[in-house]
């Protein structure tokens, strides 16, 4: 265990210039106590950030309306609320199921149900529209604070009663691993928002334009072997991989924007070009964009332009993954990536008892491979499947190229 919470910390700290994706491993088999710790420091991010939001905002927290956004207000008091669905007040004998528990199963009272308040009413994304999230009666940042704080403090005593395998402790880890999504979207929204949320892309490592030639294999996608798992990632594909020639790194900006340049693709959100040169919109401020540094908050619509004008193509997630896991010189975790492949189940998919995380966007949504700066260093997994609408260009995302067969 002793080296488990090393690594962890050590890329919690600072994640990796090549994220390998052993802090994720371990994470998802992590016992009692490394899990805490973890529970403790992705809330303490969370907690940072508000504290960023409240400062630009103040301590209403009120942002426009937008498809693109969750009042942050809404956000911190749903966290709390999911980790309270599927920890407190799931019954024992079904949270010990794990991946098995019945998500029909009668729950306990919320705890705001002392004040007066429907927690389920305010913050169960899967009842309460979008649009409606803006209207809703929210407590106020105070009361809001102080439920996330009773949230982990009650979690972190079952935790420490919980049986140590892997269904034992399955609520724990997905409470931790939603927590640090939401964590990194956090991140995205104060880019939307014009704000600086006190997180920042590191500098991009050294430019590397050069290509990776992969052999024909058979590869299997899907999560090998114990340990937390999503419900997209079980099951098992077999894909049979021709030879391909994929980028050793993301598209960097120094590549893309001679496609703008010949108005292949438009001009790139938070993008302008001025007096020369180009400069890019973060944290509230103008930067000297650095070419060196991936092309990012592009949408897959983007992407497939881009690909379109290079005469190359983007990477199916079979390539992707195992370029990544067997291509020494694969750089990734400065950015999402798209991938050409349908978000779709694998053969043998079942959801688990959180219905609503894959099984409603079997949509022919592009998935997304790698991790983005923001991306909590145990959510940094090579198979890993984040999915959004090809459209989305507010998200921390890049790509990769794929030559096209001579």
């Amino acid at each position: 265990m002793e080296a488990i919470e090393r690594l962890i910390v050590s890329e919690t700290d600072t994640p990796p210039a090549t994220p390998s994706g052993a802090a994720a491993e371990q994470a998802r088999r992590a016992g009692r106590e490394t899990l805490s710790q973890l529970l403790r420091r992705t809330r303490a991010r969370t907690l940072r950030l508000a504290e960023a939001f409240e400062s630009a905002l103040g301590p209403a927290l009120a942002v426009p309306q937008s498809p693109e956004l969750n009042p942050p207000l809404w956000e911190l008091g749903h966290i709390a609320w999911f980790t309270d669905r599927w920890v407190a007040r799931q019954p024992a004998h079904q949270r010990e199921r794990g991946a098995r528990a019945d998500p029909t199963a009668t729950l306990a009272p919320a705890r705001q149900a002392a004040r007066g308040l429907d927690a389920d009413a305010l913050y169960d994304s899967s009842g309460v529209p979008h649009d409606a999230r803006w209207s809703l009666p929210l407590p106020d940042l105070a009361a809001t604070r102080a439920d996330l704080q009773a949230s982990l403090d009650e979690t972190l005593a079952r935790l420490a009663r919980a049986p140590d395998t892997d269904d034992g402790l399955y609520a724990f880890r997905l409470a931790l691993f939603h927590e640090d999504m939401h964590d990194e979207a956090w991140c995205y929204m104060a880019q939307a928002l014009d704000i600086d949320a006190g997180e920042s892309a590191p500098p991009p490592p050294a430019a590397n334009d050069s290509t990776l030639s992969l052999d024909a294999c058979v590869w299997t996608l899907g999560w090998q072997g114990p340990g937390f798992a999503f419900d997209n990632e079980l099951g098992s594909q077999t894909v049979e991989l021709a030879p391909f020639d994929i980028d050793a790194q993301a598209v960097t900006w120094a590549r893309y924007l001679p496609a703008v340049d010949a108005r292949a693709v438009p001009v790139p959100r938070y993008l302008k070009h001025d007096n020369g040169r180009w400069w890019q919109r973060a944290a509230g401020q103008w930067h000297a964009l650095d070419l060196s540094a991936p092309a990012c908050h592009l949408s897959a619509t983007e992407a497939l332009a881009w690909c379109a004008w290079a005469a190359r193509r983007l990477p199916t997630e079979a390539e992707w993954e195992h370029a990544a896991h067997h291509a020494p010189g694969f750089h990734w975790g400065q950015a999402w990536e798209w991938t050409a492949s349908p978000f779709a189940p694998f053969p043998g998919f079942e959801p688990h008892p959180y219905r609503d995380y894959s099984l409603p966007w079997f949509d022919g949504r592009p998935v997304l491979k790698g991790a983005s700066w923001a991306t909590a260093p145990q959510m940094r997994h090579p198979r890993y499947r984040n999915f959004f609408t090809a459209d989305r260009c507010d998200i921390l995302a890049g790509f990769r190229s794929v030559a096209l067969p001579r």
